[in-house]
């Protein structure tokens, strides 16, 4: 049973509807505070502006009762003396709170008096007849107008008059539009922002559809190649030449060399078969010809095929390992001593000499046994074929081994400098099975420099004959 969020689409609608809630959230605060803070700072703003509007009128030496007040519901403003008494109000102004000044009905001015200890000269009081220039005082409360309370801002503003009495001006800005303003804003996200999500939600689901849609036909495809066996058909490559594209094309390059390989192990397989028969064949008939006639018995023969046989058995394993991807361990190797102990091992026996040149002494990383053996199977092949010489160098290029087996024979023909290389192929069809080998020794060769991040290319040597170069990694 699938699980609901296992699948990529859901996962990624999840994640992109999540991911933009989160942006809708953090941007629905900033502009509820950013529109509460403007809006605030403009209830603050018109506040002062009142209060030095009606201070103005106080410093032009205008009585208290013949002040210009603007509309007590928009501007409530109140006039209060140092001695904390209400000097004027505007109407229908019934309360107020938040100026420290509770009063809404001016008191009667005192009589004079000659007393001036009463009197507190204040540094800070603007001077007679001048409104004070510095910043206003600011405070929130709220304000019964006509019988509607509501909130509102209060700017604080002194003045002092031409008769010399300073007084504080408090002029109130209404917060209710402010309020209004932010509720309908905070209203309007609320019933917009789980539209946006569903439409995000509902647009990333069928996007993500519409792109996985080709990830459901290569997986179909693949599906369907691995129940058939059929390793010639392929998956679909999209147009649109994205990830997904490149997935399917890099697909299908895999079965292309699945398929190779399919075919290259059926091949295998067969000409090993073929391979195998006729020295079993052989030794079957020998055996059973000497059953039926002792006196007849071949001895030498026997040897002889068991031997090849052996051989190829040998050279049959090392190639499934080298496909397996053979995991001995490798060590540093002179390449100059491995040259030198092979060609003395093999002085004896040879039928063509070999000439050894050694220019440098290199080490390589690898198998040494299995870089005996590449050696060996070139040597073999130059020995084969040579007339008289047999040619074998060693030296360095540009921090690499190269080392070059050369003979005097026939050479190899340029179309065929490829082909000698792959398993089970001679290019003399009419030369007997004995003398020319099984058609792996090349094959093996190249193999192995492979496995040893090298090369092994044919060529013609410089008078004529075969060349083998093969390139190692120097270390």
């Amino acid at each position: 049973m699938v699980r609901p969020l296992s699948s990529v689409r859901a996962r990624t609608t999840l994640g992109a509807t999540a991911v933009v809630a989160g942006a809708l959230i953090v941007a629905g605060l900033a502009v509820v505070l950013l529109l509460r803070s403007s809006l605030g700072d403009q209830a603050d703003l018109k506040a002062e502006v009142t209060a030095r509007d009606v201070a103005s009128q106080i410093a032009a030496g205008a009585r208290y009762g013949g002040l210009d007040l603007p509309d007590g519901e928009d501007h409530p403003v109140q006039v209060v003396g140092e001695d904390g008494r209400l000097l004027a109000a505007s109407d229908e102004l019934e309360a107020i709170e938040g100026t420290g000044f509770p009063g809404v009905r001016p008191a009667p001015s005192p009589a004079a008096t000659d007393d001036d200890d009463d009197d507190d000269d204040d540094d800070d009081d603007p001077g007679r007849g001048e409104v004070a220039d510095r910043d206003p005082d600011f405070s929130t409360g709220t304000a019964t107008v006509d019988g509607r309370t509501a909130q509102y801002r209060f700017a604080a503003v002194e003045v002092t008059t031409p008769r010399d009495e300073t007084v504080t001006v408090y002029a109130g800005g209404d917060l209710s539009p402010a309020r209004d303003a932010v509720g309908t804003a905070t209203r309007a996200m609320l019933v917009g922002f789980p539209l946006v999500l569903a439409v995000v939600a509902v647009v990333t689901w069928r996007v993500t559809r519409r792109a996985l849609r080709p990830v459901e036909a290569v997986r179909a495809e693949l599906a369907e190649i691995t129940a058939a066996g059929d390793l010639g058909r392929r998956v679909p490559v999209p147009d649109s030449e994205d990830e997904i594209a490149r997935l399917a094309t890099t697909t299908n390059e895999t079965l292309t060399r699945l398929q190779e390989s399919a075919a290259r192990q059926r091949g295998f397989v067969a000409d090993a078969s073929h391979e195998l028969r006729s020295p079993i064949a052989s030794l079957r008939t020998q055996l059973e010809v000497a059953a039926a006639h002792p006196e007849l018995l071949d001895v030498d023969g026997l040897v002889e095929d068991t031997v090849r046989l052996q051989h190829l058995a040998a050279d049959l394993l090392l190639l499934a390992r080298l496909d397996a991807g053979d995991g001995a361990p490798r060590q540093a190797v002179a390449l100059g001593r491995l040259l030198r102990d092979e060609v003395a091992h093999r002085a004896a026996g040879d039928r063509i000499p070999v000439r050894l040149s050694i220019e440098a002494e290199p080490h390589v990383t690898g198998v040494p046994r299995q870089l005996t053996r590449l050696v060996g199977n070139l040597l073999d092949n130059a020995g084969r074929h040579a007339d008289t010489i047999v040619r074998l160098s060693l030296s360095e290029e540009a921090g690499t081994a190269v080392v070059r087996v050369a003979d005097d024979g026939p050479g190899v023909p340029p179309a065929d400098r490829e082909r000698i290389f792959e398993r089970f192929v001679r290019l003399d069809d009419a030369r007997s099975r004995d003398e020319g080998g099984a058609g792996l020794g090349l094959a093996i060769a190249r193999d192995l420099a492979a496995a040893h991040g090298g090369s092994l290319a044919a060529g013609e040597a410089p008078g004529g004959g075969a060349l083998f170069e093969l390139r190692l990694p120097a270390t």
